[in-house]
């Protein structure tokens, strides 16, 4: 999971599929998230994002990291919150095959899955930023990232 800072969206969206999955054999997921900004490396995720996962009933430990190239070679997707984040982790794509690894988390929530990642309409598959924002904003951001996990896992269900 890859957003900005990594203390926001990327760790809601971990914290969600790492506890989606714990128990899963086959495959088995491993999770981890990161941001493509440097700015908040070795923190905790944002007060406000963790609340809003806990109130969920998501148990999730998170220590903020950059996305490096290297992390193509050590996870099969990579999931991105919007296009700025999609246009900096593909810059560190070394090959085609690292670039085909790299998705919008969104593109898997089912009521979006007709709409093409190219296209003028991608904006609709961004999670939107809600840093120093409302609560709601988090609560909001976090039903966008379940409906999407929900889709990547009847997507991986179907393999």
């Amino acid at each position: 999971m890859v957003c900005m800072g990594n203390i926001c969206r990327s760790p809601m969206a971990a914290a969600v599929l790492a506890n989606r999955t714990s128990e899963w054999k086959n495959p088995k997921i491993t999770v981890e998230s990161s941001g493509t900004g440097a700015w908040h490396i070795g923190q905790g995720p944002h007060p406000t994002a963790k609340k809003v996962w806990e109130s969920a009933g998501y148990s999730y430990s998170h220590t903020a990291r950059q996305f490096q190239s290297s992390d193509f070679h050590a996870f099969d997707l990579i999931l991105v919150m919007d296009s700025s984040n999609f246009s900096n982790v593909i810059k560190l794509a070394d090959s085609t095959e690292s670039e085909n690894k790299v998705f919008y988390l969104r593109s898997f929530d089912a009521s979006l899955s007709t709409i093409d990642p190219e296209s003028e309409q991608f904006y609709e598959l961004e999670v939107p930023d809600p840093y120093n924002q409302t609560i709601e904003a988090y609560e909001e951001t976090l039903i966008m990232i379940e409906h999407a996990v929900d889709g990547l896992l009847q997507e991986l269900s179907n393999r």
